[in-house]
């Protein structure tokens, strides 16, 4: 059995790894983090299922593809929508978090985060993903950071940085881009950061991360044992794909192609 498996079945509850952050605030953001999920486990129902007008043809290749039933596909599909609103709920994990760290603050505007020790200044981009940021979207955050590095009013030394979660590898190095076909020059003041060598410069400690990740399965546990709303509502929606037609193709035609040419036979 694996150490990592050692620590969270030694760990009961009570028992707090972390020491950068005290457990009280660490429990407190956790449950705000929770609390947010309340709305994805609310019960689908069809409108809410249909807001941007489900594809019922790539349904139907899904589910033949995929070699699943209707209800299958449609809970998949359900799923994928609660999936999109869950990603901003964990950037908000990760992004507020740091607001409890000391020597960090989370403004309201401008950068995710902002970091100051040692007379060097960090201001932060974090993004969930390493591929998250279209070339539109990377050019933009880079010209953002190199403008900040060349016309910034800092008392201390600063130094921009995107920050990834979920990033190719460990790593803190220049982050260069390719601006209209012309490669930019590193500057060591302009970094791309994994998340763990993050929380080791905020901490100072080489583990930080690895001891969060192993305390939140701790905490979060906790928090929903104390906590028995946490848990998804039953979805309505095939019951009412049934109401409209037997067949379910045909229920998701209706909502797609209702006003289309020829399909007023249904």
């Amino acid at each position: 059995m694996s150490n990592f498996n050692n620590i969270l079945i030694k760990n009961s509850p009570n028992v707090y790894l972390l020491d950068f952050i005290s457990q009280q605030d660490f429990e407190d953001h956790v449950l705000n983090t929770l609390k947010t999920y309340k709305s994805v486990l609310k019960s689908v129902n069809l409108n809410k299922f249909n807001d941007n007008i489900i594809d019922p043809i790539k349904l139907l290749f899904d589910k033949e593809v995929f070699n699943k039933t209707y209800k299958e596909i449609i809970n998949l599909e359900i799923h994928r929508q609660r999936d999109k609103s869950n990603n901003n709920i964990i950037g908000y994990f990760h992004q507020n978090i740091f607001k409890y760290i000391e020597k960090c603050k989370v403004p309201k505007e401008g950068w995710d985060i902002i970091f100051n020790s040692n007379q060097i200044t960090y201001y932060v981009e974090m993004k969930n993903k390493h591929n998250t940021m279209n070339s539109s979207s990377s050019a933009k955050t880079f010209m953002k950071m190199q403008n900040h590095l060349l016309n910034g009013d800092d008392k201390d030394i600063s130094i921009c940085a995107l920050v990834e979660i979920i990033a190719k590898k460990s790593q803190d190095i220049p982050w260069v881009i390719t601006l209209d076909k012309i490669k930019q020059s590193e500057n060591e003041r302009l970094r791309r950061i994994s998340i763990d060598k993050f929380y080791e410069i905020v901490t100072g400690d080489k583990e930080a991360f690895k001891k969060l990740c192993l305390q939140l399965p701790i905490t979060i546990q906790k928090l929903i044992n104390k906590d028995n709303t946490l848990k998804v509502e039953e979805d309505t929606v095939f019951y009412e794909l049934e109401l409209l037609d037997d067949n379910i193709l045909i229920s998701l035609y209706k909502l797609a192609f209702s006003t289309y040419e020829g399909f007023d036979f249904i």
